[in-house]
This record gives structure tokens, sequence and C-alpha cells, in this order.
């Protein structure tokens, strides 16, 4: 059964950064486009980067609200995907998620809280 460990949540000041990683395991991880998501309290899951597997090109999408300051990655032999988050701001605390995309497969979350 796949796995999706998501590793890197904590406290952070306004204008700080993390790194998100999520880990995978029992899966073929380079042939899947993969996602990060969050869900703030109250809110929907929404989507915040993909990144696509790499076979055709790397390509990546953002949410509007944080292009420019995060930033998606990937490392096929480490089977593992990131997220760098830069310039962040209280709007960004929710709990994050990997996803491998066009699955039902999620992690169980990492929780990034931006508060001073």
């Amino acid at each position: 059964q796949v796995q999706l460990v998501e590793s890197g949540g904590g406290l952070v000041q306004p204008g700080g950064s993390l790194e998100l990683s999520c880990a995978a395991s029992r899966i073929i991880f380079s042939i899947y486009d993969m996602g990060w998501y969050r869900q703030a309290p109250g809110k929907q899951r929404e989507l915040v980067a993909t990144i696509s597997s790499g076979r055709s090109g790397r390509n990546t999408n953002y949410a509007d609200s944080v292009k420019g300051r995060f930033t998606i990655s990937r490392d096929n032999a480490k089977k593992t995907v990131y997220l760098q988050m830069n310039s962040l701001k209280p709007d960004d605390t929710a709990v994050y998620y990997c996803h491998v995309e066009g699955s039902n497969k999620w992690g169980q979350g990492t929780q990034v809280t931006v508060s001073s």
C-alpha cells in the first residue's frame, strides 16, 4: 500500500520560511505527478502546487495565492517531493497534505502555523 509521509511543518513568524518534505514508498514515484494541498480550519482543501512526473519535462503549477513565494520540487531518486515556502503569511496557516495526482492517495498532513 502506498505511503506518503509529510514532515517539516511547524510554527513560524510572518515573513519566515519552511520547507516541507513528502517521502513516498511502495509506489513507482517517478511516473506520477505530485501535488501539495492545504486545508485551513473551516475551509475546504485547496490546491497549493503540483509538479509533473518529468517524463515529458518538469512542469509546475501554483495557486495564485502562493506564486512567487512557494516552490515545489522533487527528487525521484529519493522518492520525495518538497515545498519550499518563503515570505509566509498568517493566511498560509493550514494542514498541508501531499497527494499523488489522479489517485486517492494522501499523506497524513503536517501542520503549518504562521503567527507572531
